[in-house]
Parts: C-alpha cells; structure tokens; sequence
C-alpha cells in the first residue's frame, strides 16, 4: 500500500534527524489553521466541474498559490495514516484536485504543481489510497452492498466524509476529460470501479460518470475500451435501474454515432463494441425486453418505409453499416440468450427484417450486404434450433457469378469490410471465385446443422439439383472441383440418414421417436460435419 510505504520512508527520517519531528509538528499546526470546510461544498449545482465546484470559487479567493513539493506529499502521507481524520486528508484532496489540472489553467485552486514528480506522487497516491480510507473511515468493507450503504447516508461519520468523497470523485472525472494517456486513464478507471458504490449519494455525478466513460469506451484503443466497458458493465449491474437504463441507452447511441464507416483495421473494435453491448442488454432480459423489441420495430418501419418509396435516400439508410451493425447486435443479442428466455416474437420480427434486407437489394453488387444477411439467419437458426430456409438465398447469388472475367483483379475481395461491391470488380475473375468459394461455404454451414436430422434428403433435395445444373454451366474451372466435392458431401450424407430411416418403425409424426433417432445419429457418423469444418479452417470470410 502506498500509505505504508510513505508511512515507512518518514519513520526513517524520524529516526536519522529528530528535528524532523518539529517540521511535523509545525504542518500539523498549519494545516488545522489552513482547514476550511468551504472546500468542500456540497450542494449539487448541477454545472460542469471544476467551474461549478464550490471547491474552486472558495480556492480562488486565495491569493497566493501553495507549492507543493515532493517533501510535503510526503508529510500529508504519513500524517494520514497517523490520524486519518485529520485536516490532512482535506488538503491532499486539495492537492489531488489541482494535481488533475496540471498543465492546464487551473487558477482557481489553492495549490501549485511545480513539476510531473509530483503531479505522479500525489495521483498514484490518492489513487491507490482513497477509496480505502474512506471505507475505513465509514467501517464498511470492499464487498459491502449498496442497501448497506446507503443506510449510512444519515449518520454522521458520512456527513463528515460526504464532501471528500465527492471531491475525490469529481477529481477523478475531470481528470479522465482531460488526460489522454491511455494507461493513465485505465489506473484511474481500474480505481473508479473499486468506488462505484459511492456514486449512489452523486446522481448528477453519476450521469457524468457514465458519459465519459462511454466515451472512452467506444473511441479508445483497445486496454482503455476493455477497462471502460468493465466500469460500465459494474455500473449497470450495481447500481440501481436508472444506471442500467442510462447505460444501454448511451451505448447504443453512442455505437451507432461511431459505426459509420467499417475497415479492415477497426472490425475487431467494432465487433468488440457489439458484443459489449450484447452483455449490457443481457444482464437483465425483462427490462431489456421492451427496448430491444422497439428498436426492431423501428429497423422495420425504416424497411416497410423503403420498399414502398424505393427512394435513393431511403434505400442508403437500409445498405449502411448503421442499419446492418444494429441488425447484427440483436442477432448476437438473440443467439446469446434465445435458449433461457422466451424471445420468439423478437426472433421472428428480425428474421422479416433480415430476409427484406436481402431481397432489397439484387444484383451482383450487393452480394456481401446478401451473405451477411445469410450468416445471420445461419446464425439464428443454430442457436435456436428452428430451421431457416436459406438455400433459395444462396442460389440468388450464384445467379450473378458469371464466367467472362478478366483478370486484372488478382486480390481477394475483403466481404467482412464491404457492404458493395466497386464496378471495376464486377468483372475480376477472383472476386467471382470468392463468391462461389463464400456461397458454397454459407450452404455447408446450413446443410451442416442439419446434417443429422432425420428430413436431412427432403432438405437437401431441391438444392441437390440446382448445385447440379449450377456445375454444368458454370465456366470457372477451378470451381468445377469444389463445387463437385460439395455434391458428393451432401449425397453421401443422404444416403447415410435414408439408410438409417430404413430401419426405424416409426412415423414421421412420433415426435419423441424423431427426437430419440437425432441423439443416436449424431453420436454417428460425422463425414459432413469433418467436411464443413476443413471448410471453415480454410475459409478466408471470417471477419475474425
């Protein structure tokens, strides 16, 4: 702990030069004369600190500005842990509050900073310290509730601490605007999380808590966006409804504001971001419930609204990565939790919106706006176990794969980053290849969940014939192989599942018998299974 090192470290100098205790005496006698309670004011003003703090309209009427040196961080230390209810404590906020302004004009405060070892001495400190003391001071302990403290909030020990704590606090958020040090703002985030619970007496300071740290999170690299979330992730769930509400709505607001534009280099942030906010509507399903169901209904209403104008204007807003990104966060907010809660009306809605998506837009430059809208529903439908015919989607596409390409395009199209596809591919050769390649992939990966049902030959059968007809006009030689491949997976595991309904006596409508041939099958044979995933370990589509 820091206050015994300084504890330590003054215990020595004790020891090698007694009138070093004089020194000690003659602080403690200037700080009782320099404690002034109107330091720390406590009315909640509502304006944004440090102007509105009626800590810094009394400091200013302070002419002349206190240095602080190393030595007298030093002598505040061990004086706390001397007599941690001293005037101490009150001074080293002081200190702290002005040290959370240096090296921008901070005149209305009573203290100087005349240098960075300082300015670090007095944060790691106070930092690492404070939420400790006043716990200490409070006798509560790190696991205590907030109904526990909050039965505080009439006692007068909180009175007492009340205006530190909330100087502390305020310190810290102005101290989280105005640096951009990254680990400097993770320590001072990491420290907040360990002093969530005395934001509950601060709801003004709460909401400000929440913004920025919004704010770190959808625009920091990737540390300060992870230590961010964790923050606000505790928040959520610790305080009380109004935080949580607070939360998801300034998250989803603030995700939408940032996902404008998708590269390569930002998908990992991005996707980090949905799930972030994936967890925060899942942490309770009930209260979540209504929000998310609004939020579709609002997907939709811009899609019922498009296809009846079919205007330019409108058809941009459905292909952007704002409407797409939050299609995909109630995807992932549906496979996540579709097992323990009853979200169907929700699932069937977010299937219309995905499958109007699809069909929307035709054409061959739309294709990677499609295959997403295909990985959804594939999504959609192995987590909840309800099948989502995709097939006829899949074959739209490979409509569009032509075979007079050029090849000036030797690249590989990146479909994760893209919502269109640029005109001068349209006719490159490889782009055509990664279609068919990103296609066959997409129906491996329906045909795969499947593949041990016992209507696996009905499911199969109409895609069987076109897959055939697709490797009889299709001039792409070098997809002849895998497409072949592909046919021959799919009959086997025909073949396979016919031979095994051979031998069973029952019908098709004893439900329980279905179920038990489905647990037996899927301990067997596994070749398609084996096949989809080389597929997916050679696969060049995963955003991942």
């Amino acid at each position: 702990m820091e206050i015994v090192k300084q504890k330590r470290k003054l215990d020595r100098l004790l020891e090698k030069d007694p009138k070093f205790s004089e020194f000690l005496q003659n602080q403690k006698a200037h700080l009782e004369q320099f404690r002034s309670e109107e330091a720390y004011s406590d009315e909640e003003d509502g304006t944004d600190y440090p102007n509105g703090d009626a800590t810094s309209e009394s400091l200013s009427s302070l002419h002349n500005k206190k240095i602080l040196t190393s030595c007298t961080i030093d002598v505040w230390c061990w004086l706390i842990s001397e007599e941690p209810t001293g005037p101490a404590l009150s001074n080293l906020l002081n200190g702290f509050q002005t040290a959370c302004q240096y090296g921008i004009d901070s005149e209305g405060c009573a203290h100087s900073i005349p240098d960075k070892e300082v300015f670090s001495k007095i944060l790691t400190f106070v930092l690492s310290e404070a939420d400790g003391i006043f716990r200490r001071r409070l006798g509560i302990s790190d696991s205590c509730s907030v109904e526990g403290f909050m039965k505080l909030e009439s006692t007068s020990t909180w009175k007492t601490v009340r205006p530190l704590v909330k100087s502390y606090l305020r310190s810290c958020l102005f101290l989280l605007n105005q640096v951009t040090d990254c680990q400097l703002l993770v320590f001072v985030l990491s420290r907040l999380r360990a002093s969530i619970l005395f934001f509950v007496a601060f709801p003004s300071l709460i909401r400000r808590f929440i913004k920025i740290t919004v704010h770190l999170w959808v625009t920091g690299e990737e540390s300060l966006s992870l230590s961010s979330f964790v923050l606000l992730r505790g928040i959520a769930s610790q305080l009380n409804s109004d935080c949580l509400e607070n939360c998801l709505s300034k998250t989803y607001k603030a995700f939408i504001a940032h996902c404008k534009y998708i590269q390569p280099t930002n998908m990992k942030h991005f996707e980090f971001l949905k799930d972030s906010i994936v967890e925060l509507y899942s942490l309770d399903i009930e209260k979540c419930f209504q929000k998310v169901l609004a939020s579709l209904q609002y997907l939709a209403n811009i899609l019922r609204r498009v296809l009846s104008t079919k205007k330019k204007d409108e058809l941009k807003k459905v292909y952007s990565w704002q409407y797409v990104n939050c299609v995909d966060i109630w995807v992932k907010f549906i496979t996540r939790n579709i097992k323990n809660h009853d979200l169907q009306s929700l699932m069937c809605l977010l299937i219309q919106v995905i499958r109007g998506m699809a069909h929307l837009f035709p054409g061959p430059r739309y294709l990677p706006l499609r295959f997403k809208c295909i990985q959804m529903l594939n999504q959609l439908s192995l987590a909840s176990g309800i099948f989502i015919p995709v097939a006829s989607l899949v074959f739209d596409c490979l409509e569009y794969t032509e075979s007079s390409k050029s090849d000036s395009h030797k690249n590989a199209f990146n479909f994760a980053s893209n919502l269109k596809v640029p005109k001068q591919l349209l006719k490159a050769r490889r782009f055509h290849e990664d279609c068919i390649h990103f296609a066959i992939e997409l129906l491996a990966g329906h045909f795969s969940q499947w593949s041990r049902h016992i209507s696996f030959p009905e499911v199969a059968t109409i895609p069987l014939i076109l897959l055939k007809r697709f490797h009889e006009r299709t001039t792409l030689e070098n997809m002849k192989r895998p497409v072949k491949r592909f046919i021959d997976q799919v009959e086997q595991n025909c073949q396979f599942i016919q031979m095994k309904r051979d031998e069973v006596s029952f019908s098709p409508s004893d439900l329980q018998s279905v179920d038990s041939f489905l647990q037996l099958e899927r301990s067997g044979s596994a070749s398609f299974s084996q096949y989809y995933a080389s597929i997916l370990q050679k696969s060049q589509f995963n955003p991942s």
